[in-house]
């Protein structure tokens, strides 16, 4: 369908099917796989409208819609779901499936980097989060091996097996999948250091339910303080610190704070550990290198010349480029972050 025909289609599953008269609909903030609309109604309220691709599989999705309401439920600053007038949370009509939530006015993603107030605002809330999640029916938290966390294993296999791949097909010279199997042959080299350097962890660090997908674009800031948690994944057991570390250092925060981002981990983690006491102080002084261990084992998005070429945008290339860096810094600055953190945490 044309965007107009979708349009007119959210608008007809809006009416038919939530009981909302929309006076508008036009095009949202876009998603990485769905096309969001905003709808307005009679009465001035303003809808976010997730349209889901074919094929998306929308049993996963209806779960990491409950799972934010269950966060909701429990305080966390979640946008509340429209459930139809049969009580679904998703709706499909005319070829388009649909979810609809709350519009959260007046806020930015976080894909600015975090400075000022936010370190604290962001560690709170992603702590409150951790603590209200750890009473899912999922299952309570628990010890997972650090290996698992940060899987050099893994990351070997998978280098290997994208660098096996570029030695049948050479990329072209001097472009982003260039830079991607050069990066892939410097991180394969440097593995062994990486693995060494993990030993330092915790033999074990705890998983539990957690938002799943916990990105700058989906936190939403408004001021200081935060507005609103987005896009939940479908519950299961992740590393608590591995997703902290995975927002409060995210590669644009460190590479556009340099002399910001070890004071404002500090803080963030300060803050976390206030609204989640249950996690243990061993755990939380290794968010930076469980942040550093993970982007050292990742192969997105090097693979994606390969495996999604599609996907490969400027902007794409430009985060790929920033993760990489990124890391970089958090092992050259490993030990200043962590001893900062020991000074927070006594």
């Amino acid at each position: 369908m044309s965007g107009e025909s979708d349009v007119m289609v959210v608008a007809g599953i809006l009416a038919l099917l939530y009981r909302i008269t929309p006076t508008a609909v036009g095009e949202g903030p876009a998603g990485t796989a769905t096309r969001n609309y905003v709808a307005e109604d009679r009465e001035g309220r303003r809808w976010f409208v997730k349209a889901y691709p074919r094929g998306t599989e929308l049993e996963a999705e209806r779960r990491a819609l409950a799972l934010g309401e269950a966060a909701r439920a429990a305080g966390a600053p979640v946008p509340a779901v429209r459930q139809t007038v049969k009580g679904e949370m998703i709706a499909s009509a005319d070829g388009l499936s649909v979810s609809v939530t709350e519009y959260i006015a007046d806020a930015e993603t976080a894909e600015g980097g975090l400075s000022g107030g936010r370190w604290d605002a962001v560690g709170g809330a992603v702590g409150r989060l951790h603590r209200a999640l750890a009473s899912h029916p999922v299952g309570p938290p628990r010890p997972v091996a650090a290996r698992e966390v940060c899987d050099v294993e893994r990351a070997g296999r998978r280098l290997e097996e994208l660098l096996a791949r570029w030695a049948t097909v050479p990329p072209a010279p001097g472009g982003f999948a260039a830079w991607c199997a050069q990066t892939a042959k410097q991180r394969l080299a440097a593995l062994p250091e990486v693995a060494a350097r993990l030993e330092a962890l915790p033999v074990a660090l705890t998983a539990q339910v957690v938002h799943g997908d916990l990105a700058s674009p989906n936190l939403l800031m408004r001021g200081e303080g935060v507005a609103a948690v987005i896009d939940f994944r479908p519950p299961g057991h992740r590393s608590a610190v591995w997703e902290l570390g995975r927002i409060v250092l995210d590669p644009r925060t460190v590479l556009g704070r340099p002399d910001e981002w070890i004071p404002g981990l500090a803080r963030a983690v300060g803050a976390y550990r206030a609204a989640n006491p249950e996690l243990a102080t061993e755990e939380l002084l290794a968010v930076p290198r469980v942040a550093a261990g993970c982007l050292a084992c990742s192969v997105y998005p090097l693979s994606e010349p390969l495996e999604d070429p599609a996907s490969v945008t400027p902007a794409l290339e430009a985060y790929g480029r920033a993760r990489h860096e990124a890391a970089g810094v958090l092992w050259e600055r490993l030990e200043e972050a962590e001893e900062v953190l020991r000074d927070v945490l006594r």
